[in-house]
């Protein structure tokens, strides 16, 4: 006699993987509100790695006075993607992804549970921040059309379709997102890394996150509207021909047939 078996399921559920993750924060020239962003980021209970990236203010200074982090000093500046490569190589060695968050003050530490969740339910993706409260009327005009070109052209490009593609709120997977073929070492990088992510096959993700822009006077922002536009400009038309010669070698492979 058989014995009697319970009720049926259905197939086990995978439950995701518990992922670790590390904080990167590039840093240049941001000692004014670098240790605020420091001591909130150590609430969340991970390592932190900073990357000076040839700081020329007392920065250096005030890093030497923080315990409980990992820095990795630039000798001269290289840009932030550059600087973003650094960390993202050093975390590869500690975690299964990396969140980045800027050094300015403008993103709250706080809200990065809600990035690690939706990476670590995610599949291994690319999480990004998107950055609530961009269109108020306090944020300067040139920021909310910046967000906007940078959004379609990453579109246009073959990346996802995005409401903030300019935020370096963000989960990277590692090591993948150092195989994807991101080359920019400025501000560029983090939308080509967008559009390489994307070619890969890899999901892009948003997450709601806040924003906190301190007045114009008090600001450290390093983002040069006219040389650091023309940077992008120059990216997404190097992207877009790749794009069209890839759909003619597609083109021409199917009509051979």
């Amino acid at each position: 006699m058989n014995p009697k078996s319970g009720p049926k399921s259905g197939p086990a559920q995978k439950r995701p993987q518990k992922c670790r993750f590390v904080i990167v924060i590039p840093v240049y020239n941001h000692g004014a509100a670098l240790e605020a962003v420091i001591s909130r980021a150590k609430g969340l209970g991970t390592d932190i790695i900073v990357i000076n990236d040839g700081s020329t203010d007392d920065t250096a200074a005030r890093l030497g006075r923080l315990s409980d982090i990992r820095v990795i000093t630039h000798a001269r500046n290289t840009g932030k993607g550059a600087a973003l490569q650094t960390g993202l190589t050093e975390a590869a060695q500690l975690a299964d992804y990396a969140v980045t968050i800027d050094a300015d003050g403008q993103h709250d530490p706080a809200d990065a549970p809600a990035l690690m969740a939706a990476a670590t339910d995610s599949g291994r993706a690319l999480i990004v921040g998107c950055r609530t409260g961009m269109e108020q009327s306090h944020i300067r005009y040139g920021s909310r059309m910046g967000r906007r070109f940078s959004n379609f052209w990453v579109w246009v490009c073959g990346g996802p379709k995005l409401s903030d593609s300019q935020s370096g709120f963000r989960a990277y997977p590692l090591p993948a997102a150092l195989h994807w073929g991101a080359m920019c070492t400025r501000f560029d990088f983090e939308v080509e890394i967008l559009v390489r992510a994307c070619r890969q096959g890899v999901s892009v993700i948003e997450v709601p996150v806040n924003v906190h822009y301190l007045p114009a006077d008090q600001r450290i922002s390093h983002f040069r509207p006219g040389v650091d536009f023309l940077r992008n400009a120059g990216i997404f038309t190097r992207l877009l021909g790749q794009r069209f010669v890839g759909f003619l070698r597609r083109s021409a492979r199917s009509g051979s047939h």
